[in-house]
């Protein structure tokens, strides 16, 4: 099972394991009190997608596209955290405050595409 949760939430015993699918490291928070598994940083979005999108809304759709383009070439990574789901839930973390519009989610999309 996948689940999505912002890195600054609290970690909870139903996360399972946590994987951080950020290319940065997330502001304020130590590693060793990040509570993270694992950081797969190459999954996430290239530099030059990240900031183009900025977590702009009205981007939102030609990310999705975008970024789906990009994971075409990260299919080891993506059948990294389909396994470990199938053995047990996975939270995918993430930093962006916007929980709606956030490279998370279309990771989620296309894993369970494949599930």
């Amino acid at each position: 099972m996948l689940k999505l949760k912002r890195v600054y939430d609290p970690p909870s015993k139903d996360d399972g394991k946590r994987i951080l699918v950020d290319r940065l490291w997330p502001r304020g928070i130590r590693r060793e009190d990040a509570k993270i598994d694992e950081w797969l940083k190459d999954i996430a979005p290239s530099d030059e997608l990240r900031r183009w999108f900025s977590h702009n809304p009205s981007k939102w759709q030609e990310f999705r596209i975008k970024y789906r383009q990009e994971l075409k070439d990260k299919i080891e990574l993506i059948d990294k955290i389909r396994k470990e789901a199938k053995k047990g839930t996975v939270t995918l973390l993430f930093a962006a405050k916007d929980a709606e519009h956030n490279n998370a989610i279309v990771l989620k999309e296309v894993i369970e595409e494949s599930i």
